[in-house]
C-alpha cells in the first residue's frame, strides 16, 4: 500500500525540543496525528533550496540537493547518497568563473527503526571528517494553479502535473555551522507564494521550540535563483 503524502501544511519541532522522556511510542499515544516520515522513494530526486537561515547560502545561487539510493546499500542499509550543488551568486548561466560547486555525503537513519525522519550525515572524500544531524520537520504536496506557477515563472517540466512538493529540514549545530532551517521545493523556480506563506506560518507557530520561531522570523531569507541551472562538467 502506497504511503499517503500530506496535502496540508504541518510542521513539527525538532526532536531536541520535545519534552525529555517523550519517545516515539509516547508521541503516538499523546498526539492524535503523530509525525510520519516521508517515504524514501518520495524523497529521492533533486530539490531546490528556496529559503534558508544558513548564512553560507547568502553568497550562493541555485542551491539544490539530490537524494538517491546509496550505491553501497549492502553495507549501509537505508543509506542515502546526498549531493549538494550550488553556484556563485550573480554568475549568469554559461559565464566563465562561476562553475558549480559540490558537496557529497551519505545520510544514514539516526533511528533505523523509524527511517526517514532524522538523519546523520557524513561527508565523502576529504570531507569524511565532517558530520552533522538533520531532521525533516514537514513535507507534502499541493496542487498548484496556473496563476501560482506563473508568479514564479514556472514551467510544467519542474513539477509533477500541476503539483508542487515541499520539505522543511532542520540542521543541528556543528563546529562549523549554526543550527539552521532549509525549505525545499521540487520546482527549480521555487514554491508558490501560497505554499511558502503556509510553511512560514507553521514554523512561527512552533511554541514548543522558540529558537525555531526566532530563526524563522529573523534569519529565514530567500536563496537566490537564476535559471537555468549550470551543470557540472
Amino acid at each position: 500500500m502506497a504511503a499517503r503524502i500530506p496535502t496540508s501544511i504541518s510542521i513539527r519541532p525538532p526532536t531536541k525540543y520535545l519534552p525529555k522522556g517523550l519517545d516515539n511510542d509516547a508521541a503516538e499515544i499523546t498526539d492524535p496525528a503523530p509525525f510520519v516520515p516521508p517515504p524514501l522513494e518520495w524523497l529521492y530526486g533533486t530539490w531546490s533550496v528556496t529559503h534558508s537561515t544558513l548564512s553560507i547560502w547568502r553568497s550562493a545561487q541555485n542551491v539544490r540537493i539530490t537524494y538517491k539510493p546509496c550505491n553501497n546499500a549492502d553495507k549501509a542499509p537505508l543509506a542515502v547518497d546526498d549531493l549538494v550543488e550550488y553556484e556563485k551568486k550573480g554568475v549568469q548561466s554559461g559565464a566563465g568563473g562561476g562553475g558549480v560547486k559540490a558537496v557529497e555525503g551519505i545520510d544514514k537513519p539516526a533511528d533505523p527503526a523509524h527511517p526517514g525522519g532524522a538523519w546523520d550525515w557524513r561527508g565523502k572524500g576529504w570531507l569524511k571528517i565532517a558530520s552533522s544531524h538533520w531532521e525533516v520537520l514537514g513535507y507534502g504536496e499541493r496542487p498548484i494553479t496556473a496563476a501560482a506557477a506563473a508568479e514564479t515563472g514556472g514551467d510544467d517540466d519542474s513539477n509533477d502535473g500541476g503539483v508542487e512538493r515541499w520539505v522543511v529540514t532542520w540542521f543541528a549545530p556543528t563546529l562549523f555551522t549554526q543550527e539552521g532551517l532549509d525549505i525545499y521545493s521540487d520546482r527549480k523556480e521555487g514554491l508558490s507564494k501560497e505554499t511558502l506563506d503556509a510553511i512560514m506560518k507553521g514554523l512561527k507557530e512552533l511554541d514548543d521550540a522558540p529558537k525555531i520561531v526566532t530563526l524563522t522570523e529573523k534569519h529565514m531569507d530567500p536563496v537566490a535563483i537564476s535559471l537555468p541551472w549550470q551543470e557540472r562538467k
